[in-house]
């Protein structure tokens, strides 16, 4: 065996590193560029291809990150690793031959303004070890990646994913992978890039079947980008043109687009209905070109019928974000506080009837599940409504299984079981100190079984609408239950 494995790209050769893990020998290559450094006049161009280099380059170690500080103490670690040779892949996979074997590539969440491949949680190991070939990718974040600037071309970030499938489609038999045989998947922000990308007709034929973990969309109208971007210019002390927004330092943009984004108030409430109103303000831009159109609307009217997808999320997404208030909302109504968030009459009275076991639980409680909901849950069941009549099928899940350290099903637990790195770092403090294997396995290779044969092995929505697979519920429910996603029906 050579001391280190290589691969042969079109635009060079790459020198990645030999690992066991779990007692399963696979390679890593990590850091290598699918784009020019998007420095200078690149800062705000669409993504360059790259320029073939001499030799052989080292991919042993993480490339530079566009998440520019480290994520701090957030639910899932994201490391941030300086440099400016941003826009860069990990390849992970059994070994760099021929084998032609199933593909994922992975898009990261963070809002769409943070976020790191380099996390340990997004190791591609396991899936080597089942025979996957697993690629990462990083893409410009927040303003850099979407905000709008004259003269540049909008959804940077979204050119940023293309250019990504456009090298793995190049280059992905170099390192065992059939470029034919591509899965598309993500969370959060990076389940939302997925749905976007079902749209893209830019993106067609770069893969051939998705999964979109807790999916959240921006859709930001052009409008609100534009309007944003002004924001951010005046919070800089700059003119909102290309040369001004050139002259804001990296460093400062995240809390310039926090500003920029939030409402000017320290209340929780005004904030939580802020989340529920306008969701995401940094992402994909309905910008008339590149991204056409609202995604489920693009879904209902057809786009990206013809691959098989997945789709799914959390019972309670968000209530860890409320939990705290319990106390403090021990006497209010859930009518009452759904009301404060907007809800009109007969929201919150269809919302309330069709979630009495959330009730049980307090007004906290039902907040949490609200905001989750909202954000995430509803967006699954409009979805998979959407595309009840698509040429391929739509299979959907729920993850039930509390955290128990946290409380709840919460945001980001799955992603662990997604890729088992249960021994990963930080995972015990949200999965515990002996996580389930057996959940692991069921999630996991649901994934993997997906990546290779388009079916995660249970039964498909589009076969029968409102069928859910349920993992790591009660042991009373059975794996697959006929409507899963009732709680929700007010919403959708």
């Amino acid at each position: 065996m050579s001391t280190h494995p290589t691969a042969d790209t079109k635009t060079g050769r790459v020198r990645g590193l030999w690992r066991h893990v779990d007692g399963t020998r696979s390679a890593a290559f990590l850091g290598v560029p699918y784009a020019e450094p998007p420095v200078g006049d690149l800062r705000f161009a669409a993504p360059a291809p790259r320029e073939p280099w001499p030799g052989e380059r080292d991919a042993t170690a993480f490339g530079p990150t566009p998440q520019r500080v480290d994520g701090g103490d957030t639910l899932i670690p994201e490391p941030a690793v300086s440099g400016e040779d941003t826009l860069s892949v990990n390849v992970f996979t059994p070994a760099p031959d021929h084998a032609r074997r199933p593909v994922i590539v992975y898009i990261h969440g963070g809002g769409y303004v943070s976020g790191s491949p380099a996390s340990s949680w997004y190791d591609g190991a396991a899936f080597a070890r089942d025979g996957v070939v697993t690629v990462t990718m990083s893409y410009r974040l927040g303003f850099d990646g979407f905000g709008h600037v004259p003269g540049a071309p909008a959804n940077r970030g979204v050119r940023d994913w293309i250019a990504a499938l456009d090298w793995v489609r190049a280059n992905i038999a170099a390192f065992g992978g059939d470029p034919d045989r591509v899965t598309l998947a993500g969370q959060s922000a990076g389940g939302g890039a997925v749905l976007t990308l079902l749209t893209v007709p830019a993106a067609r034929g770069l893969f051939h079947a998705a999964w979109a973990m807790s999916p959240a969309v921006a859709d930001v109208p052009g409008e609100t980008s534009r309007t944003l971007s002004a924001k951010i210019a005046q919070l800089a002390g700059v003119p909102a043109t290309l040369d001004g927004f050139h002259a804001i330092p990296r460093e400062d943009l995240p809390d310039l687009e926090r500003r920029a984004a939030l409402p000017e108030t320290d209340s929780k409430l005004e904030i939580a209905r802020a989340l529920i109103e306008d969701a995401l303000s940094w992402g994909p831009t309905v910008d008339g070109e590149l991204v056409t159109r609202p995604a489920v609307e693009a879904i209902r009217d057809g786009a990206g019928g013809d691959v098989p997808l997945v789709i799914g999320s959390l019972d309670d997404e968000m209530t860890f974000i409320t939990a705290d208030a319990r106390r403090a909302l021990r006497l209010v109504p859930p009518g009452l506080a759904l009301r404060l968030l907007g809800a009109d009459r007969d929201r919150r009275r269809d919302y309330l009837a069709v979630n009495t076991e959330q009730r049980r639980k307090g007004t906290a409680a039902v907040l949490g599940r609200y905001l989750g909901d909202v954000v995430f849950r509803s967006l699954v069941a409009r979805v998979a409504r959407a595309r009840e009549g698509a040429e391929a099928p739509t299979w959907v899940y729920r993850f039930a299984w509390a955290s128990p350290t946290k409380g709840w099903a919460l945001h980001c637990l799955d992603v662990p079981f997604w890729f088992d790195v249960l021994d990963a770092e930080r995972v015990d403090a949200v999965a515990g100190a002996t996580p389930p294997r057996s959940l692991a396995a069921a999630v996991h290779g649901g994934a993997a079984a997906f990546a290779r044969t388009a079916d995660p092995g249970w039964r498909p929505w589009s076969e029968a609408p409102g069928a859910t697979r349920v993992f790591g519920g009660p042991p009373a429910n059975p794996e697959v239950i006929p409507d899963g996603y009732r709680s929700v029906t007010p919403l959708v």
